[in-house]
Formats: structure tokens, C-alpha cells, sequence
């Protein structure tokens, strides 16, 4: 009997043993596996991937189904605001151009698809770098898990003021694994409904001109990632964002103005952009705007009032201009033009002055007699009229403490940080 018995506990172990590799083996077959961008888009954003998709079973996670749910309040709460600028977009910017640029926009397509759905192709720039395409199947479940809670708090401000604060983003998009504007750039892409198709790393060469991959040197001119999209079985556009520095590059052009220009004609739009064109270091971007573009749509953080002139731009107004968060950019000139124009108001709250009826939008539409290019940008980017020294002050608010929404508005004279005008 003891041999029987001993025999019956060998054979036990044997399949014990057999099962375990069985289900080691299940499991790196599975995690072997790669999910489609559009699955881990979905994923990052809360939402169900495809059924057949590897990433289902991560969606059993706590952290995962806590992620969901608080995404789902807070693109719910947004939609609302989306929609009246869906609106708004739709009636008054009636010519758009297929070429959509926003400078020191971040990773932030949301609002860039819901002022202009019918660009088919996006260029957005900040100084934030790109990370690489997250393979969630080859990470540890508590690093998916960090990743998920890193773009939670990347996201806070700007889904509930309408835009992205320094600090805060800078900290949550360089911790992890999941890290750099792609995961956020996926958030967005798969809450506003859209199917990604294709993502590639891409890098600028010193001409400006498209290269694959991230680039061999360890320093380019700018960094960045080309997402083909579409939108339900619409036809497929291009987002292309860029990790770059645009202050001006003296005696030489910038290699992410070159890219843009290569484009052609578009349409500009400008928010909470750190009042940088109003000052002297930054005078290749905004010519580079005011030739370049067919409108320029921006809050007061945009290209200044004077430099617009009048006999080739119609200029209108919306919302109210109130005092500019940095008293220093205050522009005497914009607040009687919007006191002589009597702007029409707006139903949304956009920009640092994101409260109701403090909001700010100018729409200026390049006339019919206007060229459409007026030449390259120039190498020594000559200011147009006289400047404003670079002041001293630091561009976005600088932690949510410092500007929480339910608090009230930021200390008058912050200091910027290091990193804002550091080369990327």
C-alpha cells in the first residue's frame, strides 16, 4: 500500500509540475503578444479594446476598472464644453484649410479636433518628448498600473481648465515605463472617437525634412510621432506632434518651421501658449504664423495685436478680454478693440481665463488680396515692429496648488521654470 501510495504522489507531482509549465508557457505566449495601437489607445483611455485583443484580460485589474470610471466622469463633464465649440467651430470658421497648426499646444489634440474636425492633417509642438510606443503585453501589471495613474494626473488640468500645467506634466510624463506624449496623444485620439491606423517615430533632420525613427544622433532638431487616423470609416488624416524648441535659432531657420512650411497654408491655432510671442525670442514662430497661415485662431497668449495688419487680416472678437493672468502682457490695444468692435460672446470658457465670461478668442482670417506666402522664414528673424524684452516670468501656472480651479487665480508674478525655455 505505501508504494501504491508513494507511486499515486509521484504521479501527483508530475502533473502538478506539467500544469504549472502549462500555464507558464500560456502566459508568456500571451505576453508575447502585441496589442494593436488602437486597442491600447483604448485601453490608456479607459475604454474596452477589441475582443479579441490580448489586452482584455488587463481590464480585470482594479487599478484598470478605477481608471475607466474616472475617465468616464471626466470626458463626460467635458463634453458639454466640446460640443459648444463643436458649435461654434461650425459657424464661424467657415474656410478651413486641411493643414491645422498648433504651436506650444502640447499633446493636446482634444481641443485641436474639436476647434478644426475637418483638418486631415495636425501638426501639434511642445517641449514634452514623445517616449516611446508603449507595448503594455511586455510591461509588469504594476507598471501598466503606475503608467495609468501617471497619465490620470498628467491630464487633470487640462480636462478641467483647458490646459496643461508645467509641473504637473512634466513629472507625470517622465516617470514609468508608459511615459512621453504618445500615451496622452492616444487618450485623446480614443476618447474623440477616432481609430488609429498606424504610429511611427519620426525626427527632423537640420533642413526640416521627414525622417523614420527617433533619430541615431542624440540630438535632433526635433523628436516626434506620425499617427494615421480616421474617424469611424471616414477617410484617414495624419497627426504629427513634435518635440521641439521653437525660440528663435539665430542664423539659421528652425527645423520644425521648416516642416510646416512644407506643408503649405494652414490654419493656427494658439492657446495658453506662456505669452511667448509676445516677446523678442520668439519672433521666427510668429512670423512664421502670420505668413503661413490662412486664420489664426488664439486667446490672448497669441500673437500680439500690432503685428496684425489690417489690410490683410479681418479680425473678430469673441468673449471678453479681461486683465492677462501676468499683468505684463496686458495689451491696451486688444481691450479697445474688443470695446470697439463689441465682441460676440461665447457660450465656453478657454485659455488661462477659463471662467465664464472672462474668456478671450480672436479669429483672424487672411483677406483675398492677401499673398498666401510671403517668402521663407527668415534666417535672422528680424522683429516687425519694436519688442518687448523677454520678461521673466514663467509661461504656464506652475502647479495645480498654485492655480487649482476651485481656488481661484495664480500668484501675479511667477518665476519660470528651468526646463520651459531648455533646449529638448
Amino acid at each position: 500500500m505505501r508504494r501504491i501510495a508513494l507511486e499515486i504522489s509521484r504521479i501527483g507531482l508530475v502533473v502538478v509540475l506539467l500544469a504549472s509549465a502549462a500555464a507558464a508557457s500560456a502566459a508568456r505566449a500571451q505576453n508575447s503578444q502585441s496589442a494593436s495601437a488602437d486597442d491600447t489607445a483604448r485601453y490608456l483611455a479607459g475604454m474596452q479594446p477589441s475582443a479579441n485583443s490580448p489586452l482584455v484580460q488587463l481590464t480585470q485589474d482594479p487599478t484598470a476598472n478605477q481608471h475607466a470610471a474616472y475617465f468616464d466622469v471626466a470626458f463626460g463633464n467635458l463634453e458639454p464644453k466640446l460640443s459648444k465649440i463643436r458649435a461654434w467651430s461650425a459657424a464661424n470658421l467657415n474656410t478651413p484649410k486641411p493643414v491645422m497648426f498648433y504651436m506650444f499646444g502640447g499633446p493636446d489634440f482634444i481641443y485641436a479636433d474639436a476647434f478644426f474636425p475637418n483638418a486631415t492633417t495636425y501638426v501639434l509642438s511642445g517641449l514634452e518628448p514623445v517616449g516611446q510606443i508603449p507595448d503594455l503585453m511586455k510591461m509588469p501589471r504594476w507598471s501598466v498600473a503606475q503608467g495609468l495613474r501617471h497619465i490620470q494626473g498628467s491630464l487633470r488640468s487640462v480636462l478641467t481648465v483647458s490646459y496643461f500645467i508645467t509641473v504637473d506634466m512634466y513629472r507625470d510624463l517622465n516617470a514609468g515605463p508608459v511615459s512621453g506624449t504618445l500615451p496622452i496623444l492616444y487618450v485623446f485620439l480614443a476618447r474623440s472617437g477616432k481609430t488609429i491606423h498606424d504610429v511611427s517615430l519620426v525626427h527632423l533632420d537640420e533642413q526640416g525634412a521627414l525622417q523614420q525613427g527617433d533619430g541615431t544622433r542624440p540630438w535632433s532638431p526635433a523628436r516626434g510621432v506620425k499617427i494615421v487616423f480616421s474617424e469611424k470609416d471616414g477617410p484617414q488624416k495624419t497627426l504629427y506632434y513634435f518635440s521641439g524648441n521653437l525660440a528663435d535659432n539665430r542664423g539659421k531657420n528652425n527645423a520644425l518651421l521648416q516642416f510646416c512650411k512644407s506643408l503649405g497654408q494652414g490654419d493656427s491655432f494658439v492657446k495658453s501658449a506662456s505669452y511667448l510671442l509676445h516677446t523678442a525670442n520668439f519672433s521666427q514662430v510668429r512670423n512664421f504664423i502670420l505668413d503661413n497661415s490662412a486664420s489664426i485662431l488664439q486667446d490672448d497668449t497669441g500673437v500680439p495685436l500690432a503685428y496684425f495688419d489690417t489690410a490683410k487680416w479681418q479680425l473678430r472678437a469673441f468673449g471678453r478680454y479681461v486683465t492677462p493672468i501676468f499683468p505684463a502682457y496686458y495689451q491696451p490695444t486688444l481691450n479697445e478693440f474688443y470695446q470697439r468692435t463689441q465682441s460676440t460672446p461665447i457660450e465656453f470658457g478657454i485659455g488661462y481665463r477659463w471662467r465664464p465670461n472672462e474668456s478671450n478668442l480672436l479669429l483672424a482670417v487672411r483677406g483675398a488680396g492677401a499673398p498666401e506666402v510671403t517668402g521663407s522664414i527668415s534666417q535672422e528673424a528680424i522683429p516687425r515692429q519694436q519688442e518687448r524684452p523677454q520678461q521673466t516670468y514663467r509661461a504656464r501656472p506652475n502647479s495645480r496648488a498654485e492655480y487649482d480651479p476651485f481656488r481661484g487665480p495664480p500668484l501675479p508674478f511667477p518665476i519660470f521654470p528651468f526646463f520651459l525655455f531648455g533646449q529638448p
